[in-house]
């Protein structure tokens, strides 16, 4: 399983041992404002479960990376991709409220994708984010996603439904950061 790493992250396997970390991420309602509402500790412990498998490209589940700070080790999210079979993947990440604003989200993805068109062998990235999430959709326009359209009340949130922006990158399109 890829261990990615950047200037200031490691983004390593999601393990056994995260799972306080997974859970605390999962139940914090600023972190989960657009993604899922409220969910029990089992539902998050399926959803944990889920991404522990031993991933490789072309596996059908998450790969899932925890984002740790390189110099104290402590982790500030998750990230990841689900591949289906047309050599695409749909990408997603969760910070920390204390990590978020800072960078790491773009640090993060940057490597990720640098992974997905490389050794993922993959030719589209795709992200789906509820609309409003206006930080998620400046940090993909920010790598390059471009928005290719909006899925009117296709996502059943807090008792109401919203629009779907989906966003897209091609690996042509792609252009890593600059060393």
């Amino acid at each position: 399983m890829p261990v990615l790493k950047t200037s200031r992250l490691i983004c390593r396997p999601l393990t056994h041992d995260d799972w306080a970390f997974f859970l605390t991420l999962q139940q914090d309602s600023d972190v989960m404002r657009f993604v899922a509402d409220a969910r029990t500790e089992e539902e998050i412990r399926t959803a944990f479960d889920s991404r522990l498998p031993e991933w490789s490209p072309g596996s059908p589940h998450w790969l899932c990376l925890v984002l740790c700070d390189k110099a104290s080790g402590a982790p500030l999210g998750v990230t990841g991709y689900i591949q289906d079979e047309n050599k695409c993947a749909e990408v997603g990440f969760l910070l920390t409220p204390e990590a978020q604003g800072k960078g790491y989200g773009a640090e993060s993805l940057h490597a990720v994708c640098d992974y997905a068109f490389s050794a993922g062998g993959l030719r589209r990235l795709t992200a789906c984010v509820t609309a409003g999430n206006d930080a998620s959709r400046r940090l993909l326009e920010k790598l390059g996603f471009i928005l290719e359209g909006t899925l009117r009340e296709s996502y059943w949130l807090h008792q109401t439904w919203h629009d779907d922006w989906v966003f897209g990158l091609l690996k042509h399109e792609y252009q890593p950061p600059a060393p």
